[in-house]
């Protein structure tokens, strides 16, 4: 993962509890300064942060979600999320993450001084007193998720939760070169943050301070200072990043594009410190097939499972142990490139017989049962090379068709069972984008593709936050 977890500026110190953890200079990552380097040019974790869009500051701003480097802080945050609107007691998440009622107590202070968690109330207990219940304050923070196709590019805004909040579609030409590209990125992401700082928005009752302060009732914090700018950084929004998706293939670890199928002018192209640059935050890039696979997977798709997204090109995100599988050198999911026909129809990729080449040439002759015959042949064969638990199917093509898609794939899939003696593996539809819900069957399968994969990019920027190791 690039720049957001920062583990090239990680050491290991023993925190709360006596756990060893990978923080920023002490546990919680409390006053450390994250590294820049070349995935952003961002500053310091608690001070000044970076220019953003429109000149605009990007990641400062009080809550600085970039500063959290502790993995209990992340394991906390997790369980916030997870409880929702019903909170949950500094107790149960003692109980839940192992860590002493006291570690608790230092992290939540924490989180409720940063903005990012709040009281929910009280919960009867069995004896005692009640107890107060916390819970994550959504909009805290936000992610931006791109969603680059050949011809489009659909952008949302999501809160800590992963719900839309904002979303942009428009047109788009991949080949128009990266000049014209990057600057049609940076104005819509511009629209998008822009309307959402516009949006009246309740102070909090307390103060906040930075990642780097002093925490509320310590000596030097922002009671004691009557830290009016600390105040009125909470009244702001925060930006943590931007996620990019786009067909692969492309080196994740780096950000820098290879040979895009059908834009080969891309090679090389290193697409993530050149809109950072731009837009003044960190960036992470993926495959749009990883993004979307990576947020069904946070949106509560479990195990093992191959998401297959068929549209203006093919490819396959992997879930393996309920983590994204990408490969030592990020390649992994390049499905539609697999050879079904040695001397079959060139492919944009220059080789022949390519499963895209031939699924697409089918869905151009209006041909739509072998186009599903043949994507369930490559789904077959990736069942028998991973042993997965499911295929998921999605892309404008196929929720253009859905019902003959799940057929046909499924045929295929049952067949290889007979012949095996295996238990067929299930097929169906993907589920909506996300945390934020999705449309299926809604306002058109083009649609809800692109918002797929949109949120799943959005959701690349914050798993780090919440402590998973695949965004």
């Amino acid at each position: 993962m690039p720049l957001l977890s920062q583990r090239c500026c990680q050491s290991a110190s023993t925190g709360e509890n006596g756990r060893v953890n990978r923080t920023n200079g002490g546990p919680d990552g409390r006053g450390a300064t994250v590294g820049t380097g070349p995935a952003s040019g961002t500053g310091t974790a608690g001070g000044t942060g970076t220019t953003g869009p429109a000149g605009r500051t990007g990641t400062t701003a009080g809550v600085n979600l970039l500063g959290l480097r502790s993995h209990n802080t992340a394991l906390v945050l997790d369980l916030l999320r997870t409880a929702g609107a019903e909170g949950i007691s500094r107790l149960e998440l003692a109980e839940r993450t192992g860590l002493t009622p006291q570690a608790v107590s230092k992290i939540t202070a924490r989180l409720r001084a940063d903005g990012l968690a709040a009281d929910a109330g009280r919960r009867a207990s069995t004896g005692g007193k009640p107890r107060t219940v916390l819970r994550l304050v959504p909009e805290a923070g936000h992610a931006v998720g791109v969603h680059l196709d050949r011809d489009e590019l659909r952008a949302v805004l999501v809160d800590l939760d992963g719900t839309v909040v904002g979303e942009r579609n428009t047109p788009l030409d991949l080949g128009a070169g990266a000049d014209a590209v990057l600057t049609r990125v940076a104005g819509v992401v511009e629209e998008l943050w822009a309307e959402r700082d516009e949006i009246p928005r309740e102070a909090p009752a307390e103060p906040v301070a930075s990642a780097a302060s002093a925490a509320p009732g310590e000596p030097g914090g922002p009671e004691a200072r009557g830290d009016e700018a600390a105040v009125r950084g909470r009244r702001r929004l925060s930006l943590l990043g931007a996620g990019i998706a786009l067909p692969g293939p492309l080196d994740h670890a780096r950000g820098v594009l290879h040979r895009v199928t059908g834009f080969p002018e891309w090679d090389g192209f290193p697409l993530r410190d050149a809109l950072s640059q731009r837009l003044g935050v960190p960036v992470v890039v993926d495959k749009d097939t990883n993004a979307a696979a990576l947020g069904l997977a946070v949106g509560g798709e479990g195990g093992s499972f191959a998401y297959l997204h068929l549209g203006t090109g093919l490819g396959a995100g992997l879930v393996i142990g309920g983590s994204v599988h990408r490969g030592p050198r990020t390649g992994a999911g390049e499905f539609g490139h697999q050879v079904l026909q040695l001397d079959g129809p060139r492919c944009g990729c220059g080789d022949r017989g390519c499963i895209e080449a031939l699924c697409l040439g089918a869905v151009a002759r209006g041909d739509t049962d072998e186009a599903a015959r043949v994507l369930g042949t490559g789904a077959a064969n990736l069942v028998g090379l991973l042993d997965i638990d499911r295929v998921l199917l999605g892309g404008r093509i196929v929720e253009a068709a859905p019902e003959a898609f799940v057929r046909g794939v499924r045929e295929v899939l049952e067949a290889r069972a007979r012949r095996t003696g295996d238990t067929p593996v299930p097929v169906r539809i993907a589920s909506g984008g996300g945390q934020g819900g999705g449309r299926d069957g809604g306002e058109g399968g083009h649609r809800e593709s692109g918002q797929r994969v949109a949120e799943g990019a959005a959701q690349s920027v914050l798993a780090p936050v919440f402590g998973r190791g695949d965004g």
